[in-house]
């Protein structure tokens, strides 16, 4: 009876020192390197700040173009500089505290491929020169332009047709590049189902 006696009186004493030591461990530098492994003290990178931390310029417009100086690939970059007293990384992976002068990352806004054919010129020749052709001579499609201009614009019919498929701008450059629009002005967007476009389900916490 005396052992299981002496147990039950040091199990305080046991406890106490091991409640002493994780306290000692938790507020050393072993304690607050666990905390940095854990991420508890991570900086946020600055692509992930939230809408109003933050600001993009937009990217600057080729006149000639229309479209974004550094557009590669269907894609430009447009400068984003995070609001004045967030720290984040940067694009160079640098924890940084912004002024709201310094760019912080770069943000992806997509553009399109020209070629040097204008809307407001294929739109023009359709409308006054269709009945020749001269659309779709200047489009890249001498075959039909000819035989548009042998028909009088197969009577006047397909001259009507061409005039709505190129306003609508279903009908482009036979190189299969775009239109040079106005990049503030109305463009067609052609919508589909994807992977990114796919609405989900909706959560409600």
């Amino acid at each position: 009876m005396a052992a299981p006696e002496a147990a039950a009186a040091a199990a305080p004493g046991v406890l106490g020192v091991l409640w002493l030591v994780s306290v000692t461990v938790s507020a050393g530098p072993w304690g607050a390197a666990a905390a940095a492994a854990a991420g508890g003290d991570e900086t946020v990178k600055c692509e992930d700040l939230r809408v109003g931390q933050y600001f993009c310029k937009d990217p600057e417009i080729n006149e000639a173009t229309q479209e974004p100086v550094n557009c590669t690939n269907y894609t430009a970059h447009a400068s984003c500089y995070p609001a004045p007293n967030i720290t984040c990384k940067d694009f160079s992976g640098n924890e940084t505290h912004f002024t709201g002068n310094e760019v912080g990352f770069f943000k992806t806004v997509p553009c399109r491929n020209v070629n040097g054919y204008s809307y407001r010129v294929a739109v023009a020749l359709s409308l006054f020169l269709g009945w020749l052709g001269a659309d779709r001579f200047y489009l890249g499609y001498p075959a039909l332009g000819l035989l548009k201009f042998c028909t009088v614009g197969f009577c006047g019919i397909g001259s009507l047709i061409d005039f709505i498929l190129i306003s609508m701008q279903i009908v482009g450059p036979s190189d299969g590049t775009s239109y040079i629009i106005d990049y503030y002005g109305t463009r067609l967007t052609r919508l589909s189902i994807t992977n990114e476009t796919f609405r989900k389900t909706q959560k409600y916490p």
